[in-house]
């Protein structure tokens, strides 16, 4: 397992992920099939109820979906890349919470997987559960 703080541009098979910059993700722990990263949720990340807009959480879960699909130490030569994703929300972040987002693999077989991306705020209470569904191809890139 690596431990540190990585960006979203540290993912060397992805070049410069502008979305992940803007959300202010940051890596803290990733190895195969495993990731873990943060987000603080900011006043443009709110909704008209003054509460994290489910779109940012989701995007801070699809954002660890692909960190723990596809391992920064891999030779490069595939992607693993989103089938399809399912999300349950179960409490509402306010602004400045600190989100955690705890990615693991669930089951592969060829080329698809089953990844849940567990996402908590700062006092450890569960905010959302997300189910993605992958699929690895030929980087298109190479």
């Amino acid at each position: 397992m690596r431990r540190g703080k990585f960006g979203p541009n540290d993912h060397p098979a992805w070049g410069h992920d502008r979305t992940s910059e803007w959300l202010g993700v940051t890596i803290t722990e990733y190895a195969p099939g495993y990731a873990k990263g943060h987000m603080q949720v900011r006043e443009e990340m709110l909704n008209g109820f003054n509460i994290a807009h489910g779109g940012m959480v989701f995007a801070l879960a699809d954002s660890i979906f692909a960190w723990t699909c596809n391992n920064p130490d891999g030779d490069g030569s595939t992607i693993t890349v989103a089938q399809g994703a399912d999300i349950n929300f179960v409490s509402s972040p306010q602004i400045g919470t600190i989100l955690t987002a705890t990615g693991f693999l669930r089951a592969s077989t060829g080329r698809s997987g089953l990844y849940d991306i567990t996402v908590v705020d700062d006092q450890g209470n569960l905010v959302a559960e997300f189910r993605g569904r992958s699929r690895t191809i030929p980087n298109p890139s190479r």
